[in-house]
């Protein structure tokens, strides 16, 4: 069973790979260790971060052997058994892709969330744009409460980015602005009222089960708003929201 709580099982990981393969206790932390501990506590898809970690790792100068070691330990304290084929596959591709000089894997996607940062929205939002005016409305979701710390922010962050893919799925086009708030963009006449609701429930309840509702707002602030007028309006919204 994994634990319960972000820290405890980064620690529990800390210390296996630190006293049986890890050579440099000092340089073990990254922040993409954040994504993928909370990657296996949300129950969430693990590829994505094992790939951001390994290229971590292989940016870094850390060995292969090293890297998938590390990972191996992170799985047998958590879950009891060794790392599924494809996140191990994903952490050596990661891992490959920084060796050959690759920077296409770690750009344009919030380490958090694992969602697009608000660059991908703002491309997205151009196909919004005919010339007969803009389609397309936007969700905002902003889950922002109280003083969190770092590890919280990015625990809080990876629990609505799981919410929000089971909701509209992976394909969606959505992105993190940053200070707690999302945005997903919807069809002209897509209804949201339903799915905002399960959000709401999803989201609390992640934030229920890893002791952050302290720090995220209940409930969630949730509205629609229409596209500006422009592209470029567009841009200029998506700036503000992001405003802490």
């Amino acid at each position: 069973m994994l634990p319960s709580q972000p820290s405890r099982l980064l620690e529990r990981w800390r210390d296996e790979s630190v006293a049986s393969v890890w050579r440099r206790p000092s340089d073990w932390y990254h922040p993409a260790v954040d994504e993928l501990a909370m990657a296996l506590l949300l129950h969430d898809e693990a590829e994505p971060a094992a790939a951001r970690l390994g290229f971590a790792r292989g940016d870094a100068g850390v060995g292969i052997a090293e890297t998938i070691d590390d990972l191996a330990c992170l799985y047998r304290t958590t879950t009891g058994a060794e790392p599924p084929l494809e996140v191990l596959r994903a952490l050596c591709t990661g891992w490959a892709d920084a060796q050959a000089g690759g920077v296409a894997l770690a750009l344009g996607l919030d380490a958090g969330s694992g969602l697009p940062a608000a660059d991908y929205l703002r491309l997205r939002l151009a196909e919004c744009y005919p010339d007969d005016g803009p389609t397309g409305r936007l969700l905002v979701v902003d889950v922002a409460a109280g003083t969190p710390d770092g590890l919280s922010r990015i625990a809080r962050s990876a629990a609505v980015g799981a919410s929000l893919r089971e909701v509209f799925g992976p394909a969606r086009a959505m992105a993190s602005l940053g200070s707690g708030v999302f945005v997903v963009l919807l069809g002209e006449d897509e209804p949201h009222d339903e799915p905002t609701a399960r959000l709401r429930v999803l989201v609390d309840e992640h934030a229920s089960g890893l002791g952050l509702r302290d720090v995220t707002r209940r409930p969630l602030r949730c509205w629609v708003e229409p596209l500006p007028a422009t592209h470029a309006h567009a841009t200029q919204r998506l700036a503000q929201l992001a405003r802490p």
